[in-house]
């Protein structure tokens, strides 16, 4: 059976111990996450791992003919052929084998003397060539090139076309193609869309061979390993079971040490400050040195890196109206050919969590550069309402953030003289302390980059928050700093993410992007893949989107998903509904049906038709009034003085209940006017 096993391997740079003895074993069947602090040393232990990087002492132990694929994080780059030709060098083992085959081929037309053993050998190969999938390589690449978001128009496009996020897909690519017996990941999902990501999940699900990864999404962890090694201060400790079992058992022994941690430093303290009054009293010394021999002697608890978590919250959103947002007709176009946004509507209502979805490509990052303000190349018109404030996140921000200045000098620059005394705190809580405010720009991580970038947000209060990928380069901890502070904050929320779990649980409406077209679902994510299961199963059948009547079957379904998510679902449909009723009104003479009316007829239609229309509009007036009543009372029972006296309480939950009430059967007397 194929394996890698590690046996008393240590690594040490410099004075640091990045490896102390540590043991691991790799073989068929084995679904392992690596987890640890960033500089905690897991790329150097897959590394150490890959044959890469060679230990200070121990043992690396290899099975024979056992093949392995290393994915490292970044920094590939593929040129000098098409894609198609890229991903047939992964298959170069094959043609190795191919190569043996005919040489022993040219040996036996010779009658050599060791004829039986040649033939064996080379029926091995054969066998070998052929259980690997060889001969249908070409399939095999094609269905792993457009499971990871490649197009058949791809195929034949030159490699250094690619970007660098589409060159780390090759990369990947080649490395699930090469039929390897071990697969070695170092951030494989960082620079794949979700569509990419499940496609993923579903090839190592069924991945006959054994992975070690390291990634910071918590669900694609949890539906493909069985087992996690943590790596912390040199040591390495395995715990069966997904990375959310990991997490449980991890914190209850975390505060286990953490309740030592503070003992420990409790004791620290009265000796330190007993030595500090008494050192130089005659009287005292000798109490003191015996208390300075103890300190050093003690082994000093220490407490994970993981544990410092960023540690933040959005300043107060200035007040802003109920419309936040109003886009009419956007229309954008890289090429004459292809439109990457058609003619969308959209409606930004004050709280709203609106998640962009759509492949790589679709124009989800398009979109929220026109709605930052940060492209103006468009057709059709962004309307914002009163008193927006708009703050932009995106990793073009971050990779931006470079020179020869520190962190603490560059943030200075740009920040309200106010703020200036406070930054020091602000870093402390980004996990920038002590001197590391001092390093150089150039000199940080991804990581440390994006979070200098959300900083930035915090230094001026806004209302409105687009975020393009703020995720990206953050570690499972920080992710979930920022999607607590993102829920707490009072204004509306934009944004881009490919972390599933992360979106799950913040968004609370989705916008899809396919082709130039778009469609709105007016609920949360798992209420948007249900609908596009749906849609999926039901292919030919579907109804147009802008018509009258998906307009009220969205928000039939919307409200009985959601029907207590924030903003109504029919303010969001509102224009939709609103246009195909002036254009059902504008052209009768269009319309089969009406051309043959009379001119008495027809004007009596129209006052019909305006007399419907005029009672939707009252409708919609009378559930954003509602809603707006509904939550002044939600306000209300937030007030210290009502939730904590019960017979309060409970009479304004009765009346909050009442009007939920109203808002249903007002919202079934305008989908009946509706239709």
């Amino acid at each position: 059976m194929a394996f890698i096993q590690f046996s008393q391997v240590s690594l040490a740079f410099g004075d640091r111990d990045i490896l102390k003895n540590v043991s691991i074993n790799l073989q068929k069947g084995s679904k392992v996450a690596l987890t640890g602090a960033n500089g905690a040393g897991k790329s150097t232990l897959i590394k150490i791992l890959a044959g890469l990087i060679k230990p200070d002492s121990g043992n690396r132990a290899v099975q024979k003919d056992t093949r392995i694929a290393y994915l490292p994080q970044s920094g590939l780059t593929h040129k000098g052929c098409t894609l198609i030709q890229e991903a047939d060098k992964a298959f170069e083992f094959g043609y190795e084998l191919e190569r043996q085959i005919d040489e022993i081929g040219t040996q036996l037309q010779n009658n050599p003397k060791n004829t039986d053993y040649l033939v064996t050998k080379q029926s091995e190969l054969i066998t070998a060539l052929e259980e690997s999938g060889w001969h249908r390589r070409r399939a095999v690449a094609e269905s792993v090139l457009i499971g990871l978001g490649f197009t058949r128009s791809d195929f034949d496009r030159d490699t250094q076309e690619f970007s660098g996020g589409w060159q780390m897909r090759i990369a990947l690519a080649k490395a699930l193609m090469q039929h390897p017996d071990i697969l070695l990941l170092d951030e494989p999902t960082n620079y794949l869309d979700i569509e990419a990501r499940n496609w993923l999940e579903q090839f190592l699900k069924d991945f006959e061979g054994g992975f070690l990864l390291v990634s910071h999404d918590r669900y694609f962890l949890d539906v493909t390993i069985n087992e996690v090694y943590e790596l912390f201060n040199g040591d390495l400790k395995k715990y069966p079971g997904n990375f959310s079992h990991y997490e449980k058992v991890r914190e209850v022994e975390l505060q286990t040490l953490i309740s030592a941690y503070e003992q420990q430093q409790e004791e620290i303290n009265k000796l330190e400050d007993f030595i500090n009054r008494f050192g130089y009293k005659a009287t005292k010394a000798a109490q003191a040195q015996e208390y300075q021999k103890k300190l050093d002697k003690m082994v000093r608890i220490e407490i994970p890196e993981s544990l410092k978590k960023i540690h933040f919250k959005f300043p107060s959103a200035p007040h802003a109206g109920r419309l936040v947002l109003r886009m009419n007709g956007i229309c954008k176009s890289y090429t004459p050919e292809k439109k990457v946004l058609n003619n969308l509507e959209l409606v930004l209502e004050n709280g709203q969590r609106l998640v962009v979805a759509g492949r790589n490509g679709a124009g989800k990052t398009t979109l929220l550069r026109i709605i930052a303000e940060q492209d103006k190349d468009f057709s059709g018109e962004v309307i914002p309402g009163a008193g927006v404030k708009i703050g932009y996140f995106s990793q073009d921000n971050a990779e931006k953030i470079k020179g020869s200045q520190t962190i603490l000098e560059y943030l200075e620059g740009i920040a309200p003289l106010e703020l200036i005394p406070k930054l020091r705190d602000m870093l402390g809580s980004f996990l920038f302390r002590g001197d590391d405010v001092y390093k150089s720009l150039d000199v940080l991580s991804g990581g440390e980059k994006s979070r200098i970038a959300l900083l930035q947000l915090l230094l001026s209060p806004v209302n409105l928050l687009v975020l393009d990928e703020p995720t990206n380069h953050l570690d499972i901890h920080s992710k979930d700093v920022l999607l607590e502070a993102l829920k707490s904050f009072g204004g509306t929320v934009v944004f881009v993410s490919h972390d599933r779990g992360f979106i799950e649980q913040l968004a609370t409406n989705v916008l899809h992007l396919e082709n130039g077209t778009y469609k709105y679902f007016p609920g949360n994510y798992e209420y948007y893949m249900e609908q596009m299961e749906k849609q999926e199963s039901q292919k030919g059948e579907s109804i147009p989107l802008a018509s009258t009547a998906s307009v009220t079957q969205g928000a039939t379904a919307a409200f009985s998903a959601t029907p207590s998510s924030g903003a109504h679902p029919l303010r969001c449909l509102q224009s939709k509904l609103e246009s195909e009723c002036q254009r059902t009104h504008s052209a009768p003479e269009e319309s089969g049906q009406n051309k043959n009316l009379s001119w008495e007829e027809q004007k009596k239609l129209d006052a019909e038709k305006r007399k419907k229309e005029k009672e939707l509009l009252r409708l919609e007036q009378k559930i954003a009034e509602l809603e707006e009543k509904k939550k002044e009372l939600e306000n209300k029972m937030a007030d210290p003085q009502v939730y904590s006296n019960g017979e309060k309480a409970k009479a304004v939950q009765r009346e909050i209940d009442q009007i939920v009430q109203e808002i249903e059967e007002t919202t079934e007397q305008w989908m009946l006017a509706s239709e």
